[in-house]
């Protein structure tokens, strides 16, 4: 007699691989979103007319994963405002790669290998709904606003003219849904770097325990130095006053200020220059460095130049080695024994250097704001009351209307000063780490 065959539960392979994709990306879409519209509303973005607000937020998320933001305008042909904004707002982009990295590994719970074909399935069909996200991101992203000439009279005059002045700002598509792909696909492969659970396929397996110890010890010092940086950030809050606008800070940009600071304490130099306001409080050093930029020139902010500012900034040198030999002592304790001492300072020193090179490339900066009439730039004056009366002096793109900022890393020196900590830090690490049960061990006395 034939046994009735039995199906598992739930919905079919193909229709499940598509739910959990989708849920990698409402996951990443949700948490983002909740951070970047709380970090908004402590920076008095709440409060924009004709219901900008959320035009705002999908354009804070456009930038989170890499996107621009043009911002552009003008009074009929009397004026002209031609502005762009290229600048991750990494506290927002690091909430939606954790919530994405978390969900899709939760598709493979309890799995110690899985196939090449499945996966590359998997990360397809979370790319393919992750690009349709994005453009109908971008398709939100814009906005415009109407700036009142000021007075019945004025305005009158303006509209008999043609000259009721319009700013509104759009994100690029081509360049967010792009850029936006490679930073999906970045955060996947990072994640199967760093998680000791991501299931890897049979011929990558031998090769985890050369990467994954590093990523990781890697990846947690990245997580003090935020968790140093919240600290601090409360703690300014509280004590200098201004708090809204300082605890915006810190959910929009705190990794951008404590990564910085991190590859400042290697050593390692970014060119900068700042004109006009900046709208968001951030250290009083880097402020002042960025405008002392010598005309048409950049500064160099490194641990010198900053110091020069506040002498407390030389404690960022001691942090980074002794956060940088904890992490490559955690390394060689998750590592079995008979790898080399060579090895694990090799390992870490290539873990170090890219880490140094996501860094700089996640902490770029370019924005840059004009304002015209007829053909004849104005400078950092006018935009800035421009965008101030549409936007209010409290939004953060009102505060850099009027002028520039550029922040870029100097990266042919940042990444190799980087390799030579990991190397040193991952030699002593790993001396310091055979006095130590190594992960996996049995202890003598137990066998």
């Amino acid at each position: 007699m034939q046994q009735p065959t039995t199906r598992p539960a739930g919905p079919p392979g193909a229709v499940r691989g598509w739910l959990d994709a989708l849920a990698v990306v409402l996951a990443g879409l949700v948490a983002m979103a909740a951070v970047a519209a709380l970090g908004l509303w402590l920076a008095g973005v709440d409060d924009l007319p004709d219901g900008g607000f959320a035009a705002v937020l999908a354009a804070t998320l456009a930038l989170a994963v890499g996107g621009t933001v043009q911002l552009d305008g003008g009074a009929g042909d009397f004026a002209a405002v031609g502005a762009g904004i290229s600048a991750m707002p990494l506290g927002v982009s690091v909430a939606g790669a954790v919530a994405m990295a978390e969900v899709f590994l939760r598709g493979l719970r309890l799995r110690a290998v899985a196939s090449g074909g499945e996966l590359l399935g998997r990360i397809g069909r979370t790319a393919l709904l992750w690009v349709l996200a994005l453009a109908l991101l971008t398709l939100g992203a814009q906005h415009s606003f109407v700036v009142p000439l000021g007075g019945d009279l004025a305005e009158t005059i303006g509209g008999a003219l043609g000259l009721t002045p319009e700013v509104g700002f759009h994100a690029d598509g081509p360049t967010t849904v792009g850029i936006g792909l490679a930073w999906l696909l970045l955060v996947l492969v990072l994640t199967f770097a760093v998680s000791r659970r991501a299931p890897l396929p049979p011929a990558l397996v031998r090769h985890q325990l050369a990467v994954r110890p590093a990523a990781f010890a890697l990846w947690l010092v990245l997580l003090a130095y935020l968790a140093i940086g919240a600290v601090a950030g409360v703690l300014t809050a509280i004590v200098h006053g201004n708090a809204r606008q300082t605890l915006a800070v810190v959910l929009l940009a705190l990794p951008n200020l404590a990564w910085t600071a991190f590859g400042i304490g290697l050593g390692a130099e970014w060119q900068g220059r700042l004109v006009g306001a900046l709208g968001l409080p951030v250290p009083k050093p880097l402020s002042a460095v960025l405008r002392a930029a010598p005309e048409g020139g950049q500064s160099t902010i490194d641990l010198g130049s900053l110091a020069e500012q506040d002498a407390r900034v030389w404690w960022l040198l001691p942090l980074a080695a002794v956060l940088l030999l904890a992490g490559a002592f955690l390394a060689a304790r998750r590592t079995p024994r008979t790898v080399r001492l060579w090895q694990h300072a090799v390992r870490f020193a290539l873990a170090a250097a890219v880490t140094m090179l996501l860094v700089g490339l996640w902490t770029r900066v370019d924005a840059a704001y004009g304002l015209s009439v007829l053909g004849v730039g104005l400078g950092q004056g006018g935009l800035a009351d421009l965008l101030g009366a549409v936007l209010g002096a409290e939004n953060p793109l009102a505060g850099l209307g009027g002028g520039s900022l550029t922040l870029r890393p100097v990266l042919w020196t940042a990444v190799p000063l980087a390799a030579g900590w990991g190397l040193l830090t991952g030699a002593l690490g790993a001396l310091l780490a055979t006095r130590v049960r190594h992960r996996g061990e049995v202890p003598a006395g137990s066998r």
